[in-house]
Parts: C-alpha cells; sequence; structure tokens
C-alpha cells in the first residue's frame, strides 16, 4: 500500500502532458489524518510540479483523508462515490476535478 508521500512523489510519472496543453491551473490537496500532508500540483500549458504545502490561490482544493486518497488512487474507492457521500470535498472549479482520470493516469 503507498504512502500519501508515495503518491505525490509519483504523480509526474502519471501525467498526460498532452491532456494539459493549455490549462493554467494549480490542484491544491489537504489530505487530513494519519499521514496526511498538503500537496498542490500546479499546470503550465502541459507542464507538471507538485510542491509540498499550502499554494496561496489554487484553481481548486480537494480535501480527503490520508486512506480515502490513498484508496481512491489505487482504484479502492470511486469518486464520484467519494464525492457523494463526503468523503471527497471540493472547493473551486468542480469541472477540474473532473478532468483529473484524463490528466493523470492510473
Amino acid at each position: 500500500m503507498p504512502t500519501v508521500k508515495e503518491l505525490f512523489d509519483n504523480m509526474p510519472s502519471t501525467f498526460q502532458k498532452e491532456a494539459a496543453v493549455g490549462m493554467n491551473v494549480v490542484y491544491q490537496f489537504d489530505i487530513t489524518g494519519e499521514g496526511g500532508a498538503k500537496y498542490h500540483a500546479a499546470i503550465t500549458d502541459g507542464e507538471l510540479s507538485v510542491i509540498e504545502g499550502q499554494h496561496e490561490d489554487p484553481s481548486i482544493t480537494i480535501t480527503m483523508t490520508a486512506q480515502d486518497y490513498i484508496d481512491l488512487s489505487t482504484d479502492k474507492l470511486n469518486g464520484q462515490m467519494a464525492f457523494m457521500t463526503g468523503k471527497l470535498k471540493i472547493k473551486g472549479d468542480l469541472s477540474l476535478a473532473m478532468k483529473m482520470p484524463k490528466i493523470f493516469k492510473r
């Protein structure tokens, strides 16, 4: 089972550059509970940088517990179901959350 840190460290290898050309957004991840941390993924015209910490002006903020984030990232938890049951909270541009499966392969 990967850790939250390992998942974020691995995020660049899952990035689909061609799906993000023209995008200029920041995904903020607030991962709570044991093993959690704050990370942000900045996409600038098809280029990705993943940084630990809080971004000052994210386009979208995704909040989940560490275990739920791990489960979502390893296909043990469905994203739509997590959102509908309150395990996944989104603040900001909801359409950006819906683009994530195209931008990041599993």
